[in-house]
């Protein structure tokens, strides 16, 4: 024999109790002897209380949901029962209608609504239900019956929260199905002290009435129909790719509940877990899923812990002092006054030391909680001996679950690796001897990329996920994103890295989608879903998502993006970006940067602001992490110029390598934005202070390779007419050089910490002389590259180029992550 119980959802339409009927029919069809047991339709016992409170507040419009009780309970009828046979149904609901007239209008008169009347009033939904359904089945050959439940359960007058004598419970339910053949239909949720008074069961009721009966009865499994597949390995409202799990013991269910699962409250389920009765977890409106099962020992699986649950808000409060040291009582004192005043605490955890105990209650008792204590100990805390009770508000409690976590190194190692290097802090840990349960306190604010990060860590550990917040779609944003679709298929089959993009802005539009935005399609998608761009509300979003390892990458140029730069780190969010404003500015924004970064645990990765793809800034930190020191930098670190004095060679002029420089793209719009020197200066600034040295801008001596009148011009015409006038200069720079056997070079450098731009003659000895087309070029002269410096060289200038060095620090950024 088995008990089947359907929850409110289940019963909560017509549509849902014809889904009822079609389980219950493939039940018969196996033969299967079973006990049905019943809750209200979905919300019925919410509206009774209200109404109830309406009354009492002396509100006459508890007659209009007296109406709407009524109308819903008799849609049901004529929805379910043939027309021909619903005049019995109709009047028996009409007839509890009347009896709960008579119920409300008392408490209106009364202005009162006592626990005992609100027990009474909410028996009215599994009432209702209960009959309707039983009458419904009939019709189909299902035999049943009704079993109101106050005829075998016995309660106390424990009003609201009821104690079963399970003794007097037990007899009478053997007795009384010792003499009934038909299948007896049952309400949930209530009871009857032996003064025949109408209890309530309290949370999870109705499944406690299965359990209950399933115990007495010693039934084979005891089925909980819902609205859900099972218990999953996470709240799917929270973390999406949670996943049902096939089974589970008593005890971890036990706690998964403790910790915020919804789906089972196991204290109700104690009656059968003590007769060791499984409990299958069964989706009504996904019957052939095979759902969850209890039991009291579960079958072993390839995963560390079982679930991830949490609490959303708790408060912390800590009481602290020399005082606790060595004294007896404290913890009774604690606890005992806590107590006597009804106030659960979640979890508890004290230092080895007995300096502090700290613990977790619901939030809306923590000051209570704090008051009481105080009151407590008020004597220690006036002589000093205790300091006054802190409680911390804004937190939440995630826990890890599973048995298989017992004598299992590593479990606590990869649960703070993943909170780590996702910037989350953990207030408070606890862990019980029995190490099923591994709970730690953080600020409510993280608590769903906590879950998603351990989520991914302990369940999906073969396929991480990435998450990017691009800003800037340009040439080099367009690149960045179609290189990422180009190898996503590679990256998720042989580095099991997924990415997602799941925000984008340009100029005017941006775009979020937390399930990942189709790359393919982008431009369209933001087009014509994106809002108006709000650079400052984009940083929100993410703050808002917070999804576990999340990187914003700036491809502007600008220096409107890079003021976001602190609040982004400040959300625990590492950046990528070639945008050379923020590390070239001034060193304080810099230095901070670089700080908030290390303090956040995130990273702020930049390789691309010299030598776009080339791993100029890596190199550099490799050899200054290792030891080495730095005493010599030079570069050719312009494309444009490395391009440009490449090419003035022969009889050349000089403004017409420049005019075909600038037709190739490899110039800013105004070639004197190149020339003038200042974009190299920032980078060598930038590696100066790579290399430790706290360079302003200011500080960087730039050579001036253009004639007052070229500068002087008002247009690009202009200059350039002022350019072939002096032709000649730029051509006996480049024949003095040839008589030397040399070459022209526009040379960053830094040396005995001071740095410098200017045009130089490099002979065949020198490392940058065979140098051609717009390659970078960057030697590091160190104690141990002495000799012969170590030379980077290659293309350090394009958005091809550009975009994959971006993309190679997104991907260091997933080592760290995933490491």
């Amino acid at each position: 024999m088995k008990v089947l119980k359907f929850g409110g959802t289940s019963v909560g339409s017509a549509q849902a109790i014809h889904l009822v009927k079609e389980i219950l029919m493939e039940q018969k069809k196996n033969k299967e002897d079973m006990v049905v047991v019943f809750s209200a339709m979905a919300g019925v016992t919410n509206l009774l209380i209200e109404t109830a409170r309406k009354a009492a507040d002396s509100d006459i419009s508890y007659k209009d949901s007296i109406q709407q009780l009524e109308e819903k309970h008799i849609q049901a009828i004529k929805t379910l029962i043939d027309v021909k046979i619903q005049s019995k149904t109709i009047a028996y609901v009409k007839t509890l209608i009347h009896e709960l007239e008579d119920l409300m209008h008392g408490i209106y008169l009364l202005k009162e609504f006592s626990a005992r009347s609100c027990d009474l009033i909410s028996s009215f939904g599994e009432r209702f239900s209960t009959y309707i359904i039983t009458e419904y089945m009939n019709q189909f050959g299902i035999d049943a019956e009704m079993l109101d439940a106050r005829e075998v359960i016995v309660t106390n007058d424990d009003f609201g929260q009821a104690k079963v004598d399970f003794i007097q419970t037990n007899k009478k339910i053997k007795e009384y199905f010792s003499s009934r053949k038909k299948i007896q239909f049952v309400t949930g949720f209530i009871g009857a002290t032996s003064k025949g008074e109408t209890t309530t069961l309290g949370r999870g009721g109705s499944d406690y009435t299965a359990s209950i009966i399933g115990a007495a009865l010693q039934a084979k499994v005891i089925e909980i129909w819902t609205d859900v597949d099972g218990v999953m390995t996470a709240d799917p409202k929270k973390v999406p790719q949670a996943f049902t799990l096939p089974a589970i013991s008593y005890v971890e269910a036990m706690e998964i509940s403790h910790f915020g699962a919804k789906v089972i409250y196991p204290p109700t389920l104690q009656p059968a877990f003590a007769k060791k009765i499984p409990i299958a977890i069964k989706n009504t409106f996904n019957p052939e899923f095979p759902g969850t099962l209890i039991s009291e020992r579960a079958k072993a699986n390839d995963f560390l812990i079982k679930s991830i649950t949490s609490i959303d808000t708790i408060s912390l409060l800590t009481l602290q002092g020399s005082g606790l040291q060595g004294v007896s009582g404290i913890s009774a004192r604690l606890f005992g006054a806590l107590a006597k005043y009804k106030i659960n605490v979640i979890l508890i955890t004290q230092a080895s030391s007995e300096y502090s105990i700290c613990f977790a209650v619901n939030s809306k008792d923590g000051a209570r909680a704090a008051e009481i204590l105080e009151e407590e100990f008020q004597q220690e805390i006036s002589s000093k001996k205790i300091d006054k009770v802190i409680c911390n508000n804004d937190l939440a409690i995630v826990a890890i679950i599973g048995e298989n976590m017992r004598n299992t190194p590593g479990i606590s190692g990869r649960m703070f690796n993943a909170l780590g290097k996702n910037g989350i802090n953990v207030v408070a840990i606890a862990q019980g001897s029995s190490e099923l349960n591994l709970s730690v306190v953080i600020p409510a604010a993280d608590l769903s990329k906590a879950l998603n990060a351990l989520h991914e860590s302990f369940f999906i550990s073969d396929i991480k996920t990435l998450n990017l917040f691009i800003v800037g779609l340009g040439l080099i944003g367009s690149t960045l994103i179609r290189q990422i679709q180009h190898q996503a298929e590679f990256l998720k089959k042989e580095k099991r890295l997924q990415i997602h993009v799941v925000g984008i802005a340009n100029s005017k539009k941006m775009l979020f989608d937390i399930s990942g935005i189709d790359i393919s399609d982008w431009k369209k998608q933001l087009e014509q879903n994106g809002e108006n761009v709000n650079l400052k509300k984009f940083v929100q979003q993410i703050q808002q998502l917070n999804l576990p390892n999340s990187i914003f990458i700036d491809n502007t140029s600008g220096d409107t993006v890079p003021e976001l730069y602190e609040d982004v780190l400040n959300e625990r969010v590492s950046i990528v970006t070639p945008n050379k404003v923020a590390n070239s500015g001034k060193y304080a924004v810099y230095e901070k940067l670089k700080k908030l970064a290390e303090k956040n645990r995130v990273k702020f990765l930049y390789e691309t602001n010299v030598g776009a793809g080339l791993p100029v800034i890596n190199t550099l930190q490799d050899l200054m992490y290792s030891g080495d020191k730095i005493l010599k930098i030079e570069g050719v670190l312009s494309g444009t110029l490395s391009y440009i004095f490449n090419t003035f060679k022969g009889d050349k002029k000089f403004s017409d390598v420049v005019k075909e420089a600038k037709e190739k793209g490899y110039t800013e719009p105004d070639p004197r934005d190149d020339l003038n020197g200042k974009d190299v200066a920032r980078k060598i600034l930038i590696l100066s202070r790579e290399a430790g040295v706290p360079l302003e801008f200011e500080d960087v001596k730039v050579q001036n390779i253009l004639p007052e009148p070229c500068l002087k011009a008002t247009s690009v015409e202009a200059f350039f007419e002022e350019l072939e006038k002096h032709n000649d200069y730029f051509s006996s720079l480049r024949e003095k050089a040839e008589r030397k056997n040399c070459v022209l070079r526009f040379i960053a450098k830094l040396e005995n910490n001071k740095a410098s731009v200017s045009l130089q003659e490099v002979d065949s000895e020198h490392p940058f002389y065979s140098l051609s087309g717009s390659d970078n070029v960057i030697a590091y002269t160190t104690e141990r590259y002495k000799e012969r410096p170590l030379v980077v060289k290659g293309p350090g200038a394009g958005a091809e180029v550009t975009a994959a060095g971006v993309f190679a620090d997104i991907l260091r950024i997933s080592s760290y992550l995933n490491g």
